[in-house]
């Protein structure tokens, strides 16, 4: 394509051309102020009747919605996919849709209780599947009680990128499952964080996933801060984004508020929100206060408004 657009003025048709490197440009060009929604797909068909989360979060504002707990051994389990393909889904939203991929190592002992933690695993046949079926991106990290660990996450980057080939645009990174193995940004973690991204760029990985302050308990503005910073500057173009979850995403709108206003001092590049709200999804209402909150009513509103566009 041309020049590449801002994404979240970007329309439709604008999007839908964008390559995987085009994509990251245009996040780049956002500057703080992309929105990313967190679809949950083993539990629900969704919030409302006749519709999908993921066509739900992007009617309220986001610019990206992430499929959690993708099933691509058994695709029939993927509840919340409504009977669609990834490309039929990416048809009907036009925004980037991507796939959540779990990276827990031989070294887990966490039970899968509530959904199949090796049908969304990081494999060399689900990376490569996660290319045919059309996902505009993936992010690796491990969903709570999983037993993911920072060595496997930097593992499965590697891996990645080597079978996804150099145009899909990969975050890496850990801002949950945080029992056994503290996240990025824990003052308590008897790790270096920032050799840790250095390790996820190494491997590579373009986008560095990282908690939201205000939304997990002990991490503050200043620790994210500093490794936002490590990130864009470690590696020229390398970005970040801040993961408002840890069931905050089900608060109310003045909390997201807050906590937006927290992560747009980290300068981190997309700001995303959790799936645990109700049948899958945060609430629409929260989706929306982020979108405002980071970007403002005139881009919310063309985001909610410029499927067609």
């Amino acid at each position: 394509m041309s020049e590449v657009v801002r994404l979240i003025s970007a329309g439709g048709s604008e999007i839908e051309k964008m390559s995987g490197r085009d994509l990251k440009t245009a996040i780049a060009k956002s500057e703080g102020r992309v929105i990313m929604g967190q679809h949950l797909l083993f539990a629900s068909q969704g919030l409302v009747r006749g519709v999908t989360n993921t066509e739900l979060m992007g009617a309220f504002g986001a610019d990206m919605v992430l499929l959690n707990t993708f099933n691509f051994d058994d695709q029939t389990k993927n509840i919340g996919m409504q009977g669609l393909t990834v490309k039929e889904l990416k048809a009907r939203v036009r925004i980037p849709v991507g796939i959540y991929m779990g990276c827990p190592g031989e070294n887990s002992t966490e039970d899968a209780k509530l959904y199949d933690k090796r049908g969304m695993l990081a494999s060399e046949q689900h990376l490569a599947q996660a290319v045919e079926l059309g996902a505009d991106f993936i992010v690796l990290g491990g969903n709570p009680g999983t037993g993911t660990s920072i060595t496997d996450i930097i593992k499965y980057t590697k891996l990645a990128r080597q079978v996804c080939g150099p145009d899909m645009l990969i975050f890496s990174g850990k801002w949950e499952d945080g029992v056994t193995e503290k996240v990025l940004g824990d003052p308590l973690a008897d790790y270096d964080a920032k050799q840790v991204i250095k390790d996820l760029i190494d491997a590579g990985a373009d986008i560095i996933d990282l908690p939201a302050p205000g939304s997990r308990s002990g991490i503050s503005i200043k620790m994210i801060q500093d490794l936002v910073y490590f990130a864009h500057t470690y590696k020229s173009g390398t970005l970040a984004m801040s993961f408002l979850n840890s069931s905050v995403e089900g608060a109310d709108t003045d909390t997201i508020r807050q906590i937006a206003l927290k992560i747009k001092e980290t300068g981190a590049d997309v700001c995303a929100i959790g799936d645990g709200g109700f049948s899958g999804c945060s609430t629409p209402e929260n989706v929306e206060q982020l979108s405002i909150s980071m970007k403002g009513k005139p881009y919310t509103y063309f985001r909610m408004a410029s499927t067609n566009k």
